[in-house]
């Protein structure tokens, strides 16, 4: 079985997005001011922070149902439960950060190390039934790109929005 190379594959596309979020984020949020982490645009909305808690659990469980799809026979997979907003704030932005990145870097040598055929490999989800390797990293790809979306607009409603002036009738930040 020939292992997962950079143009050999179809997960090629969605690994190689899940390689590259870490960084992002490193680079994106490297000095931001704890104010600006924690700010929430409504009660009910998640801070950058609890975006962070969000990715690391999810980084757990996809990580868990894709080598359970790679090892085992079709197997049951685990259902994501919502966590409460105590689950979200146990830790700091930068220790939610760096397990996060850790994580990542993990899964992204065993995403390379698999062979290039288990995209077809299937698993059983409690709610839509048989899912692909293939399509759970497409989905954890599009899951990392919508966050940070999120991540960005948080950012950028608090950070520079309120001081952009006259500026402000060209944007509408929607965190």
């Amino acid at each position: 079985m020939q292992a997962l190379s950079p143009a050999s594959s179809l997960l090629q596309p969605p690994v190689s997005l899940l390689e590259k979020t870490p960084a992002i984020l490193e680079m994106l949020l490297r000095d931001v001011p704890a104010d600006i982490l924690d700010w929430k645009p409504e009660p009910e909305r998640w801070s950058i922070t609890e975006v962070l808690a969000h990715l690391l659990m999810i980084e757990q469980l996809y990580g868990d149902r894709a080598k359970r799809i790679v090892v085992d026979n079709n197997p049951a997979l685990t259902k994501y439960f919502e966590p409460d907003e105590a689950q979200l704030r146990e830790k700091t932005t930068n220790q939610y950060l760096k397990e996060f990145v850790e994580l990542r870097k993990a899964h992204y040598f065993f995403w390379h190390g698999i062979p290039s055929s288990a995209g077809n490999r299937t698993g059983v989800h409690p709610e839509m039934g048989t899912i692909t390797l293939l399509q759970l990293l497409n989905e954890l790809a599009n899951h990392d790109l919508g966050h940070l979306r999120q991540i960005t607009e948080l950012y950028r409603a608090k950070a520079f929005y309120p001081h952009a002036g006259p500026f402000q009738r060209y944007s509408n930040p929607k965190p």
